[in-house]
């Protein structure tokens, strides 16, 4: 057998995701590259590693115990580069991380001086719902989670990172003709949600709920990029987070609606299990948090800050 490391990767990543599609996406990959790469692994087996039914791609229990073979052998693989490196000097490592999709605008300023400092660390970054960000913390299988929702049930340690505030926006061309700012434009508008288990559904079901408000719910979609669109093709409104919308509204293409009891506000927290046993590298990085996470706030995200005080002088 002459399978390579490559294809060896690739295959994991589809076992993991069950899609060619979504497997290219996370290994910046084309489809073509990755349906290629599967083949050339698949022909050099007797057995079937996949099947697809429909449109729908299964792992058979063949593939499914290569994968873990596989696993084992990346594992390996890894460690021998971790302990070159740490031989030489450097920390190294895996840092693993969950981070719920709206703090996907805020994750990458608090990694980016860290990983240039530590070149021999491999950042391992799943950006995905609330829901599975906490399932992923539960199962021990990150070192951090970012959230702007506590969990409740889960023992948990936290350092705040930052301010999360969520306004309600519509397309610019179609804010101009609303004049009410009471809660209930809420009732009048259709709104578009985020799928159930996101952090900012969470917020906005809980403001709803709290003021007694009768929504129409116009669509849900599974991403804040798709809802941002929707919204600014005109499809409905919605309640969206400050820090991914700043370009559109800068650009008029979004405008906020100013509403009674909004913004909502909630903090992104970085958290991992209580007593957790860090590794090397993951105590290193809270260490970076706990040291430069008020100049990187300061540098990164004075224009969010700037809104906010401007807010509350109005």
């Amino acid at each position: 057998m002459h399978y390579t490391l490559h294809q060896l990767q690739i295959f994991l990543k589809i076992t993991q995701t069950r899609s060619i599609t979504k497997a290219a996406e996370e290994l910046h990959l084309t489809q073509p590259a990755v349906s290629i790469q599967l083949k050339n692994l698949q022909d050099q087996f007797e057995i079937p590693l996949t099947e697809v039914i429909g449109r729908q791609l299964y792992v058979t229990d063949f593939g499914a115990e290569i994968a873990i073979a596989v696993e084992k052998i990346l594992g390996e693989v890894y460690a021998i580069n971790y302990k070159t490196l740490a031989y030489k000097g450097q920390l190294s490592g895996r840092l693993k991380l969950s981070v719920v999709s709206t703090g996907k605008y805020v994750i990458p300023y608090f990694l980016s001086d860290f990983l240039k400092s530590h070149q021999g660390i491999e950042l391992v970054l799943d950006v995905t719902n609330k829901a599975r960000v906490i399932e992923s913390l539960e199962k021990n299988e990150v070192d951090f989670s970012l959230v702007s929702v506590l969990p409740e049930k889960l023992q948990i340690e936290a350092i705040e990172l930052m301010k999360n505030k969520l306004y309600l926006v519509g397309a610019g061309k179609e804010v101009g003709d609303i004049k009410s700012n009471t809660q209930n434009i809420l009732e009048e508008l259709p709104i578009i949600y985020r799928e159930e288990g996101s952090g900012t559904r969470y917020t906005m079901e809980r403001y709803i709920s709290s003021n007694n408000l009768h929504v129409q719910k116009k669509m849900e979609l599974t991403s804040n990029e798709a809802v941002k669109q929707a919204v600014i093709a005109g499809l409905g409104y919605s309640v969206m987070p400050l820090i991914g919308i700043k370009n559109e509204l800068m650009n008029g293409e979004l405008s906020i609606i100013p509403v009674k009891g909004l913004p909502l506000s909630s903090v992104w927290n970085m958290i991992w299990l209580k007593n957790k046993s860090f590794s090397p590298v993951a105590a290193a990085f809270l260490v970076h948090l706990q040291k430069e996470k008020g100049r990187i706030i300061h540098e990164k995200f004075a224009w969010f800050e700037n809104y906010v005080a401007r807010e509350a002088l109005s």
